[in-house]
């Protein structure tokens, strides 16, 4: 994952209309991201509700990379008005905050920590 963070730092480091990037994230990055969700997904049971990002420590950081990554696609859509960018790219961070969720999920499960939904009375 780290490594299809810095091929998508530099593509967006070129300049528009420029040369494009060496690396660039391609669809087999984004069919990469999907296989993985679906592997991590697959142990848990289904949600029917949101939940509270919290858990184990670990469950914790992945909810904050999870929000951080969330915030840097909105950027990127933010962008993509401006000056399009592939779809896979975007794809590419869709995909990587939806796989930080299901990590988060699976290592609370892991150490047996129960997702709470909410309170929405308080």
């Amino acid at each position: 994952m780290q490594h299809e963070i810095y091929i998508a730092q530099g593509e967006l480091a070129v300049n528009p209309g420029g040369p494009p990037p060496k690396y660039r994230i391609e669809e087999r990055h984004v069919k990469r991201l999907e296989a993985d969700i679906d592997r991590f997904t697959a142990r848990l049971d289904p949600l029917k509700t949101f939940v509270l990002p919290r858990g184990t420590r670990a469950g914790a950081q992945l909810h904050v990379c999870r929000g951080i990554a969330r915030r840097a696609e909105r950027s990127l859509w933010r962008l993509n008005r401006e000056a399009p960018l592939r779809t896979e790219l975007l794809q590419w961070s869709n995909r990587l905050s939806d796989l930080l969720f299901a990590l988060a999920l699976t290592v609370n499960r892991i150490e047996k920590i129960p997702e709470i939904p909410p309170n929405y009375s308080t």
